[in-house]
């Protein structure tokens, strides 16, 4: 399907800069319209002629004299998600009041295609396996948040006859340009300063950026002409360990690693110490007790409606790190 005009809110960070790219390269958008508080990337190179940027602030309503009077596909991926690293009440404001704005005006300009990104968050915890019937229970602000931000956009594809919705549940997404904790797994492993801290067996439910976009179109198409919604998780079919993404970086980069591990006993209780020392001091730090629990924490979350629908996987594990690092070698450095 083709879409004259697309609306990506959200749109300048990393996994809104790949859906740009892909609507474009395989002109299935003629023009994309980059609705973010922050400009365009500079790692990112995009046809001035189909793509614009307009600064918006989703926590406040989307004024359509700025805005294109006529769209035909919004995807609302505006969220506060770093966690830790905000207040609580952060992400209800960007992520409860970024839907219902986007909803507001989607609803106003009358566009009845709408994709948005939420999270495994709400799933709580996911040491057992979670796929789209299990009960949400979130035990985050920012996995409370994104439940009810579902629950706004699914209200909003209620309103009216004809309105398509689209809601995935992303694990850990990566790829070219990503700056997260996988970036920081492939530089550490190629560094030689990479270590095992008690997560050697921790699976970790994520796949590749441009997978990710890939679905999100191809379930938007699968919707009926006259309306309706899904809702699903994307991951890889399996989840792999840490110690299998570490095995296929070093594969992909044909180098040979040697990697230690740390107890994690020790590296909690070291964890303790600095954040005692440093919250005081207003001091912010990467080494907090919440981050070294999420290192062991197992994402055991199943891709039940992909494997059912019988969705054509693109990348393995194997081939999305190929291909991560044919596109941006420098970040495998």
């Amino acid at each position: 399907m083709k879409y004259k005009t697309c609306v990506i809110f959200g749109g300048t960070g990393f996994i809104g800069s790949h859906l740009a790219l892909h609507l474009l390269e395989t002109g299935q958008a003629e023009r994309i319209v980059l609705a973010d508080i922050a400009p365009p990337r500079a790692d990112f190179s995009f046809d001035a002629t189909a793509v614009q940027y307009l600064e918006i602030d989703v926590r406040k309503p989307i004024l359509a004299a700025v805005m294109p009077a006529e769209v035909d596909l919004i995807v609302n991926l505006a969220a506060v998600h770093r966690e830790p690293g905000h207040a609580p009440h952060e992400y209800y404001e960007t992520n409860l009041l970024g839907a219902e704005n986007v909803c507001a005006w989607a609803e106003q300009i009358g566009c009845n295609n709408l994709i948005f990104t939420s999270s495994i968050a709400p799933y709580g915890p996911t040491e057992s396996v979670k796929t789209e019937q299990s009960i949400p229970v979130p035990m985050s602000p920012y996995g409370g948040s994104k439940l009810a931000a579902e629950k706004i956009h699914l209200r909003w594809q209620h309103g009216a006859p004809g309105r398509r919705l689209v809601i995935v549940r992303p694990g850990v997404v990566f790829g070219p340009g990503e700056r997260g904790n996988v970036t920081r797994l492939v530089q550490a492993t190629m560094r030689r300063y990479f270590l095992y801290m008690g997560n050697r067996a921790t699976r970790k439910a994520g796949g590749y950026v441009k997978e990710l976009v890939i679905t999100m179109l191809w379930a938007l198409e699968r919707l009926p002409a006259d309306g309706g919604h899904t809702l699903y998780n994307f991951t890889m079919q399996k989840p792999p360990s840490i110690e299998e993404y570490v095995h296929t970086v070093c594969d992909v980069a044909a180098v040979k690693r040697v990697v230690p591990s740390i107890p994690y006993p020790l590296l909690l209780g070291i964890s303790y110490v600095i954040e005692a020392v440093a919250r005081p001091l207003g001091i912010k730090q990467p080494v907090s007790p919440v981050r070294i629990r999420k290192l062991v924490r197992s994402n055991n979350i199943e891709p039940a409606l992909l494997l059912s629908e019988q969705y054509p996987y693109r990348y393995t594990l194997q081939s999305a790190m190929s291909d991560w690092r044919h596109d941006r070698p420098d970040e495998w450095r």
